[in-house]
C-alpha cells in the first residue's frame, strides 16, 4: 500500500533538537536574536589554509572519484598523526575515509554485526548512534546511565544490559551529551569484557582531541589495538559541513570493509579530502590547539554561571563542547522547558530527551558553540527565565 512505511522505521524517534534549531532559524529571520546553545557547531570557521588548500584542489581538477578508501596522501598523513600525537602506530590501508562520522559508524556496524547480533550502546548518547542501527535492522541494547556513576559505564552494568545476541559495544570518549572522558583503568576494564565476551569494541573519538586541564588526547587503540574507531574531521579540525570523516579498522577486515563501502557511496567528497591533508600541518595544528584553550575558557565560564541560576551539572565536562545539567528544579518535561525558553528568551539548548537515559526528562544539554559574550548574554535571558517560573 502506498504510504506504508518499513516497520524497523516505527521505533525510530525525531531528533528533537533539530526541529528546535529550525524553530530558532524562522525566529531568526523575523528579526529576534537568537543564541545557539543547541547544536554542536562551534562559531569558528575552517582555519583558512584549510579552505586555501580546498580551492586549489579544485582549481587543479583534482574533482574525479578516489580510492574507495581515500587518498594515500590523506590515510598516511593521518597515520603520521596517530604516531607522533598519540602514540600508536596505525597502517594506512586499515583507514578508511568516509562520508562523516555517521559514514564511517554505518561501516562499522555493517562489517562487525551479523542479522543475529546486537549492538550494545549507553544511554544518554548521541541519539542517532541507535538510531542508525535501527535503520539497518540492528537490534540495540541500552546500558542507561546516571549519577551514581557519573555517567560512565561499569563492567556490571554493561554485563547486566547485554545477551547471548549481543555482538559488538559502541562507547564514546568524550561523551555526547555529558563531555564525560573514560578514564584509563575504565577503558582497560572494557577492553578485557569485550575480549571475554567476544565482543567487537567500537570506539566513537570525534572529540578525542578536545580534552581540557592539561589532558592529552588518547586513542583506545593504545589499549585495544583491535577496536573500530570512528572520527570526524567536524570537530576538532572544525570542517564542520565538510562531510568528512575516518573509520581505523582492525586487522584483516579491509576487504570487507572496502567492499561496503564501494556499494555505500563509492568515495567521499574529493575535494574535501585534499584540504583535510592541510588539517595536520603544524601551524594548522597549533590554530587548533589555541582555538581549544578558547573552548576550555568558555565551558569554565558556562559551568560557572549555570550553577549560579540553579542548572546542576551532572557530569564532568571534560572535553567536547558541552555541558549536561539537571534541570528537574524548574520542569520534569525537557522538551517543553526547551521549546519555552526558546520562545520566551530566543535562547536554544537541547532537550535531554534526544539524549536517553534515566533522566532525559529533567536534563538539557548546552553547547559552548558561541563566544563568551554570547554565553554571557544567554546566562543572563536564562536567569530570567527562571526566576519568572514558579517551583
Amino acid at each position: 500500500m502506498l504510504g506504508k512505511t518499513p516497520e524497523r522505521l516505527e521505533n525510530i524517534a525525531p531528533f528533537y533538537v533539530m526541529s528546535l534549531l529550525a524553530t530558532a532559524k524562522e525566529m531568526e529571520a523575523a528579526g529576534q536574536d537568537v543564541i545557539h546553545l543547541e547544536v554542536g557547531e562551534p562559531d569558528f570557521r575552517t582555519p583558512d589554509a584549510i579552505v586555501a588548500a580546498g580551492i586549489e584542489a579544485m582549481q587543479q581538477g583534482r574533482m574525479g572519484y578516489t580510492p574507495t578508501n581515500g587518498i594515500l596522501e590523506l590515510r598516511e598523513a593521518i597515520a603520521a598523526f596517530y604516531q607522533t600525537t598519540l602514540g600508536v602506530s596505525v597502517d594506512p590501508a586499515r583507514i578508511f575515509i568516509t562520508p562523516g562520522a555517521s559514514g564511517a559508524l554505518q561501516l562499522a556496524m555493517l562489517a562487525c554485526l551479523d542479522t543475529d547480533e546486537a549492538l550494545l550502546l549507553t544511554e544518554p548518547g548521541y541519539p542517532c548512534n541507535r538510531h542508525i542501527a535501527q535503520a539497518m535492522g540492528i537490534d540495540t541494547q541500552l546500558c542507561e546511565l546516571d549519577e551514581e556513576t557519573a555517567y560512565l559505564p561499569s563492567v556490571s552494568q554493561l554485563e547486566t544490559a547485554a545477551t547471548e545476541q549481543t555482538g559488538a559495544l559502541l562507547l564514546a570518549s568524550p561523551g555526547n551529551p555529558t563531555g564525560s572522558v573514560i578514564p584509563d583503568q575504565l577503558a582497560q576494564d572494557m577492553s578485557a569484557l569485550c575480549n571475554r565476551r567476544q565482543w567487537h569494541f567500537i570506539m566513537d573519538e570525534i572529540y578525542s582531541g578536545l580534552v581540557y586541564d592539561g589532558a592529552a588526547a588518547k586513542t583506545i587503540l593504545s589499549i585495544h589495538p583491535n577496536a573500530w574507531v570512528v572520527q570526524s574531521f567536524s570537530k576538532y579540525f572544525q570542517m564542520t559541513g565538510w562531510r568528512l570523516g575516518w573509520l581505523i579498522v582492525p586487522p584483516g577486515y579491509e576487504s570487507a570493509v572496502s567492499k561496503l563501502a564501494q556499494n555505500l557511496y563509492l568515495s567521499a567528497p574529493t575535494i574535501a579530502q585534499y584540504a583535510a591533508v592541510r588539517a595536520f600541518q603544524p601551524d594548522v595544528l597549533a590554530l587548533l590547539e589555541t582555538r581549544k584553550s578558547v573552548l576550555e575558557t568558555r565551558r569554565d565560564f558556562l559551568v560557572s554561571g549555570l550553577d549560579a541560576i540553579g542548572f546542576r551539572v551532572v557530569a564532568a565536562p571534560d572535553g567536547a563542547f558541552y555541558v549536561y545539567a539537571d534541570v528537574s528544579k524548574y520542569t520534569n518535561d525537557s522538551l517543553a522547558f526547551c521549546q519555552e525558553l526558546l520562545e520566551s528568551t530566543a535562547v536554544a539548548v537541547a532537550p535531554g530527551l534526544d539524549f536517553g537515559g534515566a533522566n532525559a526528562a529533567t536534563t538539557v544539554r548546552f553547547a559552548y558553540t558561541q563566544g563568551q559574550d554570547r554565553i554571557k548574554e544567554a546566562l543572563y535571558r536564562m536567569e530570567k527565565f527562571v526566576q519568572a517560573r514558579p517551583i
